[in-house]
């Protein structure tokens, strides 16, 4: 479902994949995120998704209230705590992507793929 604004002049809709790549890129400032990940359903292994593909690994649901919860699918750097990362993320997406598209974010799910070494 597409998010809907009403205005004077017309109505706005804006597409869940704008939203999902404006949040990856969002996430990709906050320390300790290595990148986004897809896990494949034939081996069951996480894969690092380039960065000019990294809304494959999120999800935005739009629901008939115009809330918007996302899901989130990282590998994290190795000696980081995750859960400072996943909080650094939910706070900085939902405040970036609520005054990028003016809708509420309900939600933001933050799972970790993987965990990674970087050099």
């Amino acid at each position: 479902m597409k998010g809907k604004m009403n205005t004077e002049m017309g109505q706005i809709l804006i597409d869940p994949d704008v939203i999902a790549q404006y949040a990856g890129e969002t996430a990709y400032e906050c320390f300790g995120i290595v990148g986004m990940s897809m896990v494949s359903m034939r081996d069951g292994i996480a894969r690092l998704l380039k960065r000019d593909s990294l809304a494959k690994g999120i999800e935005v649901e739009i629901n008939e209230n115009n809330e918007i919860t996302i899901d989130f699918h990282i590998i994290v750097a190795y000696g980081n705590n995750i859960i400072t990362i996943a909080e650094n993320i939910i706070e900085s997406v939902k405040y970036k992507v609520e005054e990028f598209t003016g809708m509420t974010v309900a939600k933001v799910n933050v799972i970790v793929e993987g965990v990674r070494v970087i050099d």
